[in-house]
């Protein structure tokens, strides 16, 4: 079994940027040459995180909307009284969501559904530059 780690380096445009991930990941996977194993996808950092979605306008603008139903920006957070940098609901949002995902690999494809992507969510109230670490393990 072989073990190979690769990054790719993202700049997003700030909170509600959401980017498909899924044509770079498959790149790394098919420069790799392996066949069959996991792929794990891992961003550093806590106000950001990584799904699948079906990535059209319409769930581009539904799923922001419906996470600031769940976690408002605009009510007190203790993060925000100690750091006074107006992004607690970010930490929660991305933590909610979560930094990392495993998708497993076949015949050198990810086996994602027909209408799956992956896509890195920016939770910060600013841009950011990102760095996603991928690491496959398989054959």
């Amino acid at each position: 079994m072989d073990i190979i780690f690769e990054e790719i380096s993202i700049k997003t445009n700030g909170e509600d940027d959401m980017i498909d991930i899924t044509d770079d990941l498959a790149k790394i996977l098919n420069k790799s040459g392996m066949k069959k194993g996991l792929l794990t996808s891992f961003i550093p950092g806590s106000t950001a995180a990584l799904t699948t979605i079906e990535y059209e306008p319409g769930l581009k603008s539904d799923f922001p909307s419906a996470m600031d139903r769940l976690i408002p920006k605009n009510i007190p957070y203790e993060h925000d009284l100690t750091w006074h940098d107006g992004n607690g609901h970010s930490h929660v949002k991305a933590s909610m969501i979560g930094p990392s995902l495993i998708i497993p690999f076949k015949n050198g494809r990810l086996t994602l559904g027909t209408w799956q992507q992956v896509v890195l969510l920016e939770m910060d109230t600013h841009s950011r530059s990102r760095r996603i670490n991928i690491q496959m393990m398989g054959e």
